[in-house]
């Protein structure tokens, strides 16, 4: 398709996806499962998402930032790893500590296919997709100490708050199971 324009991870592009932003809010509505919306411009790095961080913390809130990987191994076996945003990775590690050897960055391609949204887009409201593709979702054990998880609804140039309680009854709901990633790994 030469000349069309090249879709990126914003919800302008949402309806190209498995599961589009509005349909997942939908879903997340429909289950009574709260969280605070924000559109901004699309965020692509940890670096534009701490530009807009003070618009969408509260005061006093223990806010968890993230970061996220989609990794896959030798295997073929594919990961989606949820960090504190300023924790260094070091895959060789990571991989150790998960069982899986050699990780790798998955490709966009292997990224749509997956998880169903394109990259800049990678959070752990993804497994919406991501579960029926048998991918692990691994996620950073301060997680569990945050009030709020702050993450993208599948695109880009959105943000959800959602309180850490509501996001593990979204990822129950959906049949994903978390392995925990405590600091012991040095991931």
């Amino acid at each position: 398709m030469s000349g069309s324009p090249t879709m990126d991870a914003s919800s302008a592009y949402q309806d190209t996806l498995p599961v589009s932003s509005d349909a997942l809010l939908g879903q997340l509505d429909d289950w009574g499962l709260a969280y605070r919306l924000y559109t901004h411009v699309p965020l692509r790095t940890v670096e534009d998402a701490k530009a807009v961080e003070g618009e969408l913390t509260r005061p006093g809130e223990r806010a968890f930032r993230i970061k996220n990987l989609y990794l896959r191994d030798k295997k073929k076996r594919n990961y989606l790893v949820t960090l504190e945003q300023d924790r260094a990775v070091d895959l060789k590690a990571l991989g150790v500590a998960l069982g899986a050897g050699n990780l790798s960055f998955g490709s966009s391609d292997r990224l749509m296919q997956h998880l169903g949204i394109r990259p800049g887009a990678v959070s752990p409201l993804a497994m919406i997709t991501g579960v029926g593709q048998e991918v692990r979702l691994i996620m950073d054990a301060a997680a569990r100490e945050a009030e709020v998880i702050y993450m993208h609804p599948l695109v880009n140039d959105r943000t959800v708050a959602m309180a850490r309680a509501d996001l593990l009854a979204f990822l129950e709901r959906i049949g994903c199971e978390v392995t925990w990633l405590d600091g012991s790994e040095r991931a």
